[in-house]
C-alpha cells in the first residue's frame, strides 16, 4: 500500500513539473509570436552591441514590412536556411516585395548569401531586449551536466516521498519504546510488591516458631 502511494506521489510530481514547463513555454511562444523567443549570441559579429553569450529576446509580432534601417533582426541564412543569424538592417534593397540587406556591426561589409537578399520567408523576428551574458548557463546545461541536474531533481522528489513514511515509522518506534518502558516499570513494581509480601510472610512464620519453642522446653523440664 505504501509503495503504491509512493509511486503515485512521484508520478504526480513529475507530471506537475512537465505540465508547468509546457504551459510556460507555450505561453512565451504565443506572447512573442515565434517558435523560439530566446537566442544566445554565438559569434562576435555584432560586438560591441551584442557580446558572445548575450541572450536576445525576439519579438515575432513585428511584421517584416515594418522593418527599417538600424533594426537588429534574427533570420535564417537565406542560402540554405542552415544557420540562424542576428544582424542589423543596413539597406532596403526592394520595397515591394520587401527585400533587405543586413550587416554585422563588427564586420567590414555584408556577406552575400548570409546578409542578403533577406526576404519575408527568411525573417524570424526583431530583437527587442538583450540579457547580458546569461547565455553562459548554456555551457553548463550541455550533456552530461543537464542529465545530472535532471537526476538530482528526480532524486530530491524521491527523498521527499521516502521521507514521509520514514517519519511515521520513527514515531511509531518511539511510541513502542515508551510502551516497553512503562511495561518494564510496572513489572519491576510488581516484583517489589511480591518480594515485600514474601518477606512479611517469612517474618510471620518466624514469630510463630518463637512462640512454640518455649512450650517444648517447659514440657521437657516437667
Amino acid at each position: 500500500m505504501n509503495k503504491l502511494s509512493l509511486k503515485s506521489g512521484i508520478v504526480k510530481d513529475i507530471i506537475i513539473v512537465v505540465v508547468g514547463i509546457a504551459i510556460i513555454w507555450i505561453g512565451l511562444r504565443v506572447a512573442f509570436g515565434t517558435e523560439n523567443p530566446f537566442y544566445v549570441v554565438s559569434s562576435g559579429s555584432m560586438i560591441p552591441n551584442l557580446e558572445i553569450f548575450d541572450v536576445i529576446v525576439v519579438q515575432g509580432h513585428v511584421n517584416f514590412d515594418q522593418l527599417k534601417v538600424g533594426d537588429i533582426i534574427v533570420f535564417n541564412r537565406p542560402d540554405g536556411h542552415d544557420k540562424v543569424i542576428v544582424h542589423r538592417v543596413a539597406e532596403i534593397l526592394n520595397k515591394d516585395p520587401l527585400v533587405i540587406r543586413t550587416k554585422g556591426d563588427a564586420n567590414p561589409g555584408s556577406i552575400p548569401g548570409t546578409d542578403f537578399p533577406i526576404t519575408k520567408a527568411d525573417y524570424i523576428g526583431k530583437v527587442v531586449y538583450v540579457i547580458p551574458q546569461i547565455g553562459y548557463v548554456t555551457r553548463i546545461l550541455t550533456p552530461p551536466i543537464n542529465y545530472i541536474i535532471i537526476a538530482v531533481i528526480v532524486g530530491i522528489m524521491l527523498v521527499k516521498q521516502f521521507g514521509k513514511p520514514k517519519s511515521g515509522i520513527e514515531k511509531l518506534s518511539d511510541d513502542s519504546l515508551d510502551e516497553t518502558k512503562n511495561s518494564n516499570e510496572t513489572r519491576n513494581k510488581s516484583d517489589i510488591d511480591k518480594s515485600y509480601l514474601e518477606e512479611n510472610s517469612h517474618s510471620t512464620e518466624t514469630k510463630a516458631d518463637d512462640k512454640t519453642h518455649p512450650n517444648k522446653d517447659s514440657d521437657s523440664k516437667t
